[in-house]
């Protein structure tokens, strides 16, 4: 009887004819990654395909940690590693060792990613910028020290500005300790507060030389930084992520040099032009104000400085003797009234008629006015009201009418 095998040695004896093939030990593939996995642990799981297969890679921490740019489902890229069988599943995979973009190089996918996130994040916008000083105290710069940019620097800035303060931080300016170099300088700069306008500078190169200013930790510290950051990294043409989250971009160190300081020369030319300009407008204004003083001096109110105050109390004066004519006037139009209502009031009075010889008589039991003969009885005693006073009688005869007597 033949020799029973385990699932276990299957898959081990598999893994073994397969680790022993040249091709499958070390091999290129390209593909297309889908259902990718970041592993909270650091690796990756995904697959590769073409139009008809499809490929199981892992990319342990340790290997995914060097990428550059980070996968993503529909990406096409070229792998680097090995086919190896995961003995458990008894699944063949690739285990990547390198890995980068198909068609463009991973530091560009890198670049562009990582632009997208920042602009996303805001760090582009204009409206998060700060303003230059328009005269530093000090200038601070981020730079290698061994460079022809520094001196290229120090000679602009001596030749616009031969006394400005300048405070040099060596870094390093590639190399994989020069985005960890560069970030902790303007870290340390923001502490200590000691200059107005940092410039960060480096001369031209490569995407790959260049590459420390593509970092997120560089862009971040530019970000969080309080004093303003010029980039002057490469040439012109050249443009780094530090770029755009500065608050200025100079095109070349040089132009930063020149863009951060005004020239003394034409700042001195330009003071002595407003000082001539300032001292004709003062000669200009007092010679207007001296005009209308002038003016004012020979003018009639201060050549005869009494004679509006004259004016003035002779129209008071007329004012015055209108104001007593018109209360005259209104007393007498008012006394005049006043009597004409007296008379009408007098001509209306019971005592006016009783002085035409007219007569009150009332009864002196309840003091009832006689209107009517039919008003009294013989023995009535009556109170006869005259002008000048009252009359007390007593009925004797009533007559009416005619004179025939009445009762």
């Amino acid at each position: 009887m033949n020799y029973i095998l385990t699932v276990s040695e299957i898959n081990k004896y598999i893994r073994e004819i397969i680790s022993r093939d040249l091709i499958l030990s070390n091999l290129w593939v390209k593909g297309e990654i889908s259902n990718f996995k970041h592993h909270y642990a650091g690796h990756l799981y995904f697959t590769i395909k073409d139009e008809k297969s499809l490929l199981k890679c892992v990319m342990f921490k340790s290997q995914a940690s060097k990428l550059r740019f980070s996968p993503e489902n529909g990406m096409n890229v070229i792998i680097k590693g090995y086919i190896s069988v995961y003995e458990r599943d008894g699944q063949y995979q690739l285990y990547v060792e390198e890995m980068q973009p198909d068609g463009v190089g991973d530091l560009h996918v890198a670049f562009e990613q990582l632009k997208q996130k920042l602009k996303e994040e805001g760090l582009f916008d204009e409206n998060r910028k700060k303003r230059l000083p328009f005269l530093p105290r000090s200038i601070g710069v981020i730079t290698s020290i061994t460079g022809s940019v520094i001196k290229d620097i120090m000679n602009i800035l001596d030749r616009r500005f031969y006394n400005i303060d300048l405070k040099i931080y060596p870094v390093q300016v590639q190399g994989e300790v020069a985005a960890g170099q560069i970030a902790r300088a303007i870290r340390k700069i923001n502490e200590a507060r000691c200059v107005d306008v940092i410039i960060l500078a480096r001369g031209g190169g490569s995407l790959e030389e260049l590459w420390p200013f593509n970092e997120e930790i560089v862009a971040r510290s530019i970000a969080d930084s309080n004093i303003p950051i010029i980039s002057a990294v490469g040439h012109e043409t050249d443009f780094t992520i530090a770029d755009f989250v500065a608050d200025v971009r100079a095109p070349t160190p040089s132009a930063a040099a020149e863009l951060v300081v005004p020239e003394k020369s034409m700042l001195k030319a330009r003071v002595n032009e407003l000082d001539i300009r300032l001292k004709n407008a003062i000669h200009k204004f007092l010679r207007l104000k001296r005009n209308d003083l002038e003016r004012l001096a020979s003018s009639i109110p201060f050549r005869q400085p009494y004679n509006r105050v004259y004016q003035e109390r002779m129209r008071l004066d007329i004012l015055n003797r209108n104001m007593q004519r018109g209360i005259v006037s209104k007393i007498d139009k008012a006394r005049t009234r006043l009597q004409f209502l007296i008379e009408k009031l007098n001509a209306l009075s019971p005592l006016s008629i009783l002085a035409r010889g007219y007569s009150i008589t009332k009864l002196k039991e309840n003091g009832s006015i006689v209107k009517s003969v039919e008003g009294v009885n013989n023995g009535d005693e009556l109170r006869i009201s005259v002008y000048d006073g009252d009359i007390d009688c007593r009925v004797v005869n009533v007559f009416k009418g005619g004179g025939h007597e009445y009762r």
